[in-house]
Protein backbone atom coordinates (compact mmCIF):
# COMPACT_ATOMS: atom_id res chain seq x y z
CA UNK A 1 0.00 0.00 0.00
CA UNK A 2 1.27 3.61 -0.55
CA UNK A 3 0.10 6.47 1.40
CA UNK A 4 -1.14 9.35 -0.93
CA UNK A 5 -0.86 13.05 -0.03
CA UNK A 6 -4.12 15.44 -0.29
CA UNK A 7 -2.30 18.60 -0.87
CA UNK A 8 -4.26 21.49 -1.51
CA UNK A 9 -4.09 25.74 -1.95
CA UNK A 10 -6.69 28.44 -2.46
CA UNK A 11 -6.73 31.56 -2.30
CA UNK A 12 -8.94 32.86 0.56
CA UNK A 13 -9.27 36.63 -1.80
CA UNK A 14 -7.85 38.28 -4.75
CA UNK A 15 -4.88 39.63 -2.79
CA UNK A 16 -2.63 36.63 -2.66
CA UNK A 17 -3.73 35.34 0.81
CA UNK A 18 -2.99 31.68 0.55
CA UNK A 19 -4.42 28.47 2.76
CA UNK A 20 -3.66 24.92 2.54
CA UNK A 21 -4.22 21.78 3.89
CA UNK A 22 -3.14 18.27 4.30
CA UNK A 23 -5.23 15.14 4.35
CA UNK A 24 -3.58 11.36 4.36
CA UNK A 25 -5.23 8.37 3.00
CA UNK A 26 -4.31 5.08 2.50
CA UNK A 27 -5.09 3.04 -0.96
CA UNK A 28 -3.53 0.28 -3.29
CA UNK A 29 -1.22 1.16 -6.00
CA UNK A 30 -2.90 -0.53 -8.48
CA UNK A 31 -5.85 -0.06 -11.07
CA UNK A 32 -8.77 -0.48 -8.48
CA UNK A 33 -6.92 1.61 -5.81
CA UNK A 34 -5.73 4.30 -7.94
CA UNK A 35 -9.54 4.46 -8.75
CA UNK A 36 -11.11 4.92 -5.24
CA UNK A 37 -7.92 7.06 -4.64
CA UNK A 38 -9.67 9.50 -7.57
CA UNK A 39 -13.75 9.21 -7.44
CA UNK A 40 -13.04 10.10 -3.37
CA UNK A 41 -10.47 12.85 -4.04
CA UNK A 42 -13.33 14.48 -6.55
CA UNK A 43 -15.77 13.46 -4.20
CA UNK A 44 -14.58 15.16 -1.09
CA UNK A 45 -13.31 18.36 -2.62
CA UNK A 46 -14.95 19.57 -5.99
CA UNK A 47 -16.85 22.39 -5.53
CA UNK A 48 -19.89 22.40 -8.13
CA UNK A 49 -21.52 19.19 -7.65
CA UNK A 50 -25.17 20.00 -6.73
CA UNK A 51 -25.05 23.14 -9.57
CA UNK A 52 -23.80 20.44 -12.15
CA UNK A 53 -26.36 17.90 -11.41
CA UNK A 54 -29.06 20.69 -12.23
CA UNK A 55 -27.28 21.56 -15.21
CA UNK A 56 -25.91 18.91 -16.92
CA UNK A 57 -27.74 16.59 -15.07
CA UNK A 58 -24.25 14.75 -13.00
CA UNK A 59 -24.75 12.39 -10.72
CA UNK A 60 -20.99 11.03 -9.88
CA UNK A 61 -22.19 7.88 -7.76
CA UNK A 62 -23.55 6.58 -11.00
CA UNK A 63 -20.54 8.11 -12.43
CA UNK A 64 -18.31 5.45 -9.78
CA UNK A 65 -20.47 2.47 -11.15
CA UNK A 66 -19.99 2.97 -15.06
CA UNK A 67 -16.55 4.28 -14.68
CA UNK A 68 -15.57 0.89 -12.02
CA UNK A 69 -16.94 -1.27 -14.15
CA UNK A 70 -14.76 -0.74 -16.92
CA UNK A 71 -11.60 -1.60 -14.62
CA UNK A 72 -9.99 -4.95 -14.95
CA UNK A 73 -6.57 -6.63 -12.75
CA UNK A 74 -4.39 -6.74 -15.86
CA UNK A 75 -5.12 -3.52 -17.47
CA UNK A 76 -2.21 -1.22 -18.34
CA UNK A 77 -1.38 2.25 -17.24
CA UNK A 78 -1.89 3.62 -20.76
CA UNK A 79 -5.59 1.35 -20.30
CA UNK A 80 -5.97 3.00 -16.76
CA UNK A 81 -5.35 6.75 -17.59
CA UNK A 82 -7.98 6.55 -20.37
CA UNK A 83 -10.76 5.51 -17.84
CA UNK A 84 -10.15 7.99 -15.24
CA UNK A 85 -9.38 10.80 -17.55
CA UNK A 86 -13.29 9.63 -18.69
CA UNK A 87 -14.67 9.72 -15.86
CA UNK A 88 -13.44 13.03 -15.11
CA UNK A 89 -14.45 14.47 -18.29
CA UNK A 90 -17.90 13.58 -17.13
CA UNK A 91 -17.61 16.54 -14.86
CA UNK A 92 -17.38 18.94 -17.66
CA UNK A 93 -14.56 21.01 -16.09
CA UNK A 94 -11.57 22.83 -17.74
CA UNK A 95 -9.86 23.09 -14.56
CA UNK A 96 -10.22 19.23 -13.97
CA UNK A 97 -7.18 17.54 -15.43
CA UNK A 98 -5.05 14.28 -14.88
CA UNK A 99 -1.18 14.39 -15.29
CA UNK A 100 1.07 11.57 -15.79
CA UNK A 101 4.27 11.37 -17.90
CA UNK A 102 2.85 10.34 -21.14
CA UNK A 103 -0.58 12.40 -21.31
CA UNK A 104 -2.74 15.28 -19.65
CA UNK A 105 -6.31 14.24 -19.48
CA UNK A 106 -8.39 16.93 -20.39
CA UNK A 107 -12.03 18.55 -21.30
CA UNK A 108 -12.06 21.83 -23.44
CA UNK A 109 -15.29 21.40 -24.49
CA UNK A 110 -15.78 24.95 -22.84
CA UNK A 111 -14.75 25.74 -26.40
CA UNK A 112 -14.63 23.12 -28.81
CA UNK A 113 -18.07 23.32 -29.79
CA UNK A 114 -18.55 26.86 -29.86
CA UNK A 115 -17.47 29.05 -32.93
CA UNK A 116 -14.26 31.12 -32.76
CA UNK A 117 -15.14 34.28 -33.24
CA UNK A 118 -11.54 35.41 -34.05
CA UNK A 119 -9.41 34.87 -37.12
CA UNK A 120 -6.01 35.34 -36.35
CA UNK A 121 -4.71 36.47 -40.20
CA UNK A 122 -7.23 39.63 -39.91
CA UNK A 123 -6.28 40.29 -36.71
CA UNK A 124 -2.47 40.74 -37.70
CA UNK A 125 -3.60 43.15 -39.81
CA UNK A 126 -4.96 45.14 -37.45
CA UNK A 127 -2.46 44.83 -35.25
CA UNK A 128 0.18 45.51 -38.44
CA UNK A 129 3.94 45.58 -37.28
CA UNK A 130 4.34 49.00 -35.42
CA UNK A 131 2.37 47.73 -32.16
CA UNK A 132 4.32 48.62 -28.86
CA UNK A 133 4.69 45.90 -26.16
CA UNK A 134 4.19 46.45 -22.38
CA UNK A 135 4.92 43.13 -20.98
CA UNK A 136 2.14 41.12 -21.64
CA UNK A 137 0.22 43.78 -23.56
CA UNK A 138 0.09 44.58 -26.81
CA UNK A 139 -1.12 47.83 -28.14
CA UNK A 140 -1.84 50.79 -30.55
CA UNK A 141 -3.66 54.12 -31.50
CA UNK A 142 -6.00 52.79 -34.94
CA UNK A 143 -6.38 55.08 -37.62
CA UNK A 144 -9.95 56.81 -35.61
CA UNK A 145 -8.12 57.30 -32.98
CA UNK A 146 -9.17 54.53 -31.09
CA UNK A 147 -6.73 52.60 -28.58
CA UNK A 148 -6.40 48.96 -28.72
CA UNK A 149 -5.35 46.49 -26.62
CA UNK A 150 -4.46 42.79 -26.79
CA UNK A 151 -4.07 40.96 -23.62
CA UNK A 152 -3.49 37.45 -25.05
CA UNK A 153 -2.46 35.61 -21.71
CA UNK A 154 -2.66 36.76 -18.08
CA UNK A 155 0.69 34.58 -17.53
CA UNK A 156 3.16 36.96 -18.40
CA UNK A 157 4.86 39.68 -16.20
CA UNK A 158 2.79 42.73 -16.21
CA UNK A 159 3.06 45.21 -13.54
CA UNK A 160 1.09 48.47 -12.70
CA UNK A 161 3.87 50.69 -14.98
CA UNK A 162 3.06 48.54 -18.05
CA UNK A 163 -0.89 49.85 -17.47
CA UNK A 164 -0.16 53.03 -16.33
CA UNK A 165 2.55 53.89 -19.25
CA UNK A 166 -0.52 52.00 -22.38
CA UNK A 167 -3.20 54.46 -21.05
CA UNK A 168 -0.87 57.37 -20.65
CA UNK A 169 -0.24 56.73 -24.22
CA UNK A 170 -4.17 56.76 -25.03
CA UNK A 171 -4.45 59.63 -23.18
CA UNK A 172 -6.02 61.86 -26.49
CA UNK A 173 -8.16 58.71 -27.35
CA UNK A 174 -11.44 58.74 -27.58
CA UNK A 175 -12.39 55.25 -25.89
CA UNK A 176 -9.84 52.05 -25.76
CA UNK A 177 -11.02 48.64 -26.76
CA UNK A 178 -9.11 45.82 -24.74
CA UNK A 179 -9.08 42.54 -26.39
CA UNK A 180 -9.26 39.37 -24.51
CA UNK A 181 -10.23 36.77 -26.97
CA UNK A 182 -8.50 33.88 -26.68
CA UNK A 183 -6.97 34.66 -22.86
CA UNK A 184 -7.60 31.09 -21.32
CA UNK A 185 -6.41 32.72 -18.37
CA UNK A 186 -3.24 32.73 -16.52
CA UNK A 187 -2.30 35.11 -13.04
CA UNK A 188 -5.53 36.18 -10.98
CA UNK A 189 -3.72 39.00 -9.52
CA UNK A 190 -2.84 40.19 -12.89
CA UNK A 191 -5.62 39.90 -14.18
CA UNK A 192 -7.24 42.07 -11.32
CA UNK A 193 -4.64 44.09 -11.80
CA UNK A 194 -5.61 45.06 -15.12
CA UNK A 195 -9.40 45.93 -14.11
CA UNK A 196 -8.24 48.27 -10.95
CA UNK A 197 -7.72 50.85 -13.55
CA UNK A 198 -10.96 51.04 -15.20
CA UNK A 199 -13.07 52.11 -11.42
CA UNK A 200 -12.32 55.21 -9.03
CA UNK A 201 -13.64 53.44 -6.13
CA UNK A 202 -13.45 50.38 -4.77
CA UNK A 203 -16.56 47.92 -5.84
CA UNK A 204 -18.52 44.83 -5.17
CA UNK A 205 -17.13 42.82 -8.19
CA UNK A 206 -18.39 39.40 -6.55
CA UNK A 207 -18.13 36.30 -3.94
CA UNK A 208 -16.26 33.12 -3.18
CA UNK A 209 -16.93 30.32 -1.18
CA UNK A 210 -14.94 27.64 0.16
CA UNK A 211 -15.50 23.83 1.42
CA UNK A 212 -15.63 22.90 5.25
CA UNK A 213 -15.74 19.45 4.90
CA UNK A 214 -16.21 16.28 2.68
CA UNK A 215 -20.00 16.67 1.44
CA UNK A 216 -21.29 18.51 -1.45
CA UNK A 217 -22.96 21.12 0.36
CA UNK A 218 -20.17 21.66 3.07
CA UNK A 219 -18.96 25.01 2.31
CA UNK A 220 -18.42 28.42 4.00
CA UNK A 221 -20.58 31.39 3.71
CA UNK A 222 -20.24 34.14 0.59
CA UNK A 223 -17.27 36.51 1.41
CA UNK A 224 -17.50 39.63 -0.53
CA UNK A 225 -14.53 40.13 -2.97
CA UNK A 226 -13.82 43.50 -3.71
CA UNK A 227 -12.05 45.77 -6.85
CA UNK A 228 -9.81 47.97 -5.26
CA UNK A 229 -8.91 51.17 -7.89
CA UNK A 230 -5.40 51.59 -9.04
CA UNK A 231 -3.08 53.87 -7.64
CA UNK A 232 -1.71 53.88 -11.02
CA UNK A 233 -3.12 56.19 -14.07
CA UNK A 234 -6.58 55.45 -14.17
CA UNK A 235 -9.30 55.37 -17.60
CA UNK A 236 -11.89 57.90 -17.42
CA UNK A 237 -13.41 57.60 -20.68
CA UNK A 238 -15.33 54.48 -22.63
CA UNK A 239 -13.40 51.19 -22.76
CA UNK A 240 -15.21 47.79 -24.58
CA UNK A 241 -13.65 44.93 -23.42
CA UNK A 242 -14.21 41.78 -26.78
CA UNK A 243 -14.69 38.25 -25.42
CA UNK A 244 -15.14 34.54 -26.80
CA UNK A 245 -15.89 31.55 -25.81
CA UNK A 246 -11.73 30.86 -25.33
CA UNK A 247 -12.19 33.28 -21.98
CA UNK A 248 -11.14 30.64 -19.49
CA UNK A 249 -10.07 31.07 -15.81
CA UNK A 250 -8.70 34.06 -14.95
CA UNK A 251 -9.85 35.82 -17.84
CA UNK A 252 -13.91 35.03 -17.19
CA UNK A 253 -12.93 36.77 -13.71
CA UNK A 254 -11.65 39.83 -15.62
CA UNK A 255 -14.61 39.77 -17.32
CA UNK A 256 -16.49 39.85 -14.25
CA UNK A 257 -14.74 42.49 -12.92
CA UNK A 258 -15.21 44.54 -15.37
CA UNK A 259 -18.81 43.81 -16.25
CA UNK A 260 -18.76 46.01 -12.52
CA UNK A 261 -16.79 49.09 -13.59
CA UNK A 262 -18.45 52.64 -14.84
CA UNK A 263 -17.84 53.21 -18.45
CA UNK A 264 -16.82 49.63 -19.28
CA UNK A 265 -19.19 47.71 -21.76
CA UNK A 266 -18.51 43.93 -23.02
CA UNK A 267 -19.09 42.90 -26.28
CA UNK A 268 -18.55 39.51 -27.69
CA UNK A 269 -20.02 36.13 -27.26
CA UNK A 270 -20.03 34.75 -24.17
CA UNK A 271 -17.06 33.51 -21.80
CA UNK A 272 -16.05 30.00 -21.37
CA UNK A 273 -16.11 30.15 -17.60
CA UNK A 274 -13.94 28.22 -15.18
CA UNK A 275 -15.02 30.20 -12.04
CA UNK A 276 -13.51 27.36 -9.84
CA UNK A 277 -10.38 28.08 -8.24
CA UNK A 278 -7.94 24.68 -8.90
CA UNK A 279 -7.06 22.61 -6.11
CA UNK A 280 -4.38 19.29 -6.62
CA UNK A 281 -3.47 16.20 -5.38
CA UNK A 282 -1.74 13.08 -6.06
CA UNK A 283 -2.38 9.56 -7.14
CA UNK A 284 -0.47 6.04 -5.28
CA UNK A 285 0.89 5.96 -8.61
CA UNK A 286 2.74 9.37 -8.51
CA UNK A 287 -0.01 10.87 -11.38
CA UNK A 288 -1.19 14.28 -10.33
CA UNK A 289 -5.01 15.27 -10.63
CA UNK A 290 -6.27 19.19 -10.64
CA UNK A 291 -9.97 20.07 -9.90
CA UNK A 292 -12.20 22.64 -8.90
CA UNK A 293 -12.40 23.54 -5.01
CA UNK A 294 -13.48 27.02 -4.50
CA UNK A 295 -16.61 28.77 -6.39
CA UNK A 296 -16.45 32.25 -7.38
CA UNK A 297 -20.38 34.31 -7.83
CA UNK A 298 -20.66 37.50 -9.22
CA UNK A 299 -22.42 40.72 -7.51
CA UNK A 300 -26.08 38.90 -8.54
CA UNK A 301 -24.71 35.47 -6.22
CA UNK A 302 -24.86 33.23 -9.38
CA UNK A 303 -22.30 30.70 -10.81
CA UNK A 304 -19.69 31.83 -12.99
CA UNK A 305 -18.62 28.50 -14.05
CA UNK A 306 -20.33 28.28 -17.35
CA UNK A 307 -19.26 31.54 -18.75
CA UNK A 308 -20.60 35.62 -18.43
CA UNK A 309 -22.48 36.80 -21.15
CA UNK A 310 -21.48 39.18 -22.52
CA UNK A 311 -23.97 43.30 -22.33
CA UNK A 312 -23.75 42.76 -26.33
CA UNK A 313 -23.64 39.78 -28.48
CA UNK A 314 -21.54 40.29 -31.56
CA UNK A 315 -20.10 37.16 -33.78
CA UNK A 316 -17.66 37.48 -36.64
CA UNK A 317 -19.49 37.55 -39.95
CA UNK A 318 -17.70 35.19 -42.94
CA UNK A 319 -18.79 38.90 -45.31
CA UNK A 320 -16.87 40.76 -42.81
CA UNK A 321 -13.41 38.19 -42.80
CA UNK A 322 -13.52 37.95 -46.52
CA UNK A 323 -13.24 41.80 -46.21
CA UNK A 324 -10.19 41.30 -43.70
CA UNK A 325 -12.44 42.91 -41.10
CA UNK A 326 -13.24 42.02 -37.78
CA UNK A 327 -16.58 42.20 -37.24
CA UNK A 328 -16.16 42.50 -33.26
CA UNK A 329 -13.35 45.14 -33.39
CA UNK A 330 -15.86 47.12 -36.60
CA UNK A 331 -18.58 46.94 -33.60
CA UNK A 332 -16.70 48.17 -30.73
CA UNK A 333 -15.25 51.47 -32.73
CA UNK A 334 -18.54 52.55 -33.55
CA UNK A 335 -19.55 51.54 -30.23
CA UNK A 336 -17.22 54.06 -28.71
CA UNK A 337 -17.42 56.78 -31.42
CA UNK A 338 -21.43 56.83 -31.59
Amino acid sequence: MKTIRLLFFCLLGLTGLLASCVRGDDYDNDAEGNFKALWTIIDEHYCFFDYKAKTIGLDWNQVYTTYHNRLSEDMNSMQLFEVLGEMLSELQDGHVNLYASHDIARNWSWYEDFPANFNDSVHELYLGTDYKIASGLQYKILDDNIGYIYCPSFNSGLGEGNISQVLQDFAECTGIIIDVRGNSGGELVKAERLASHFTNERILVGYMSHKTGTGHNDFSGLQEIWLEPSDGIRWQKKAVVLTNRRCYSATNDFVKDMKECPKVTVIGDQTGGGSGMPFSSELPNGWSVRFSACPIYDVGKNHTEFGILPDINVSMKIEDILKNKDTLIEFARDFLKN
